[in-house]
């Protein structure tokens, strides 16, 4: 994982901050979907439509903002 999952461990760590409980929705190019599922721990909502829920979330936060 590089600098994009950097950013969407800022991105979860936003959503906690305004009371989503680390949920993050974005739409993928559908040749990375299965990158996502695997490196991000994103789900498929449908299509290329995709989701990282509370779990996930913190363990990106965890891997990319503690010191």
């Amino acid at each position: 994982m590089g600098v994009p999952a950097n950013l969407v461990a800022f991105a979860c760590k936003r959503s906690f901050d305004q009371g989503y409980q680390g949920f993050v929705g974005f739409i993928a190019k559908s040749k990375l979907v299965e990158h996502y599922k695997e490196t991000l721990k994103a789900d498929v909502l449908y299509g290329n439509y995709m989701s990282i829920d509370t779990a996930p979330a913190q363990f990106l936060i965890d891997r990319y903002f503690n010191k």
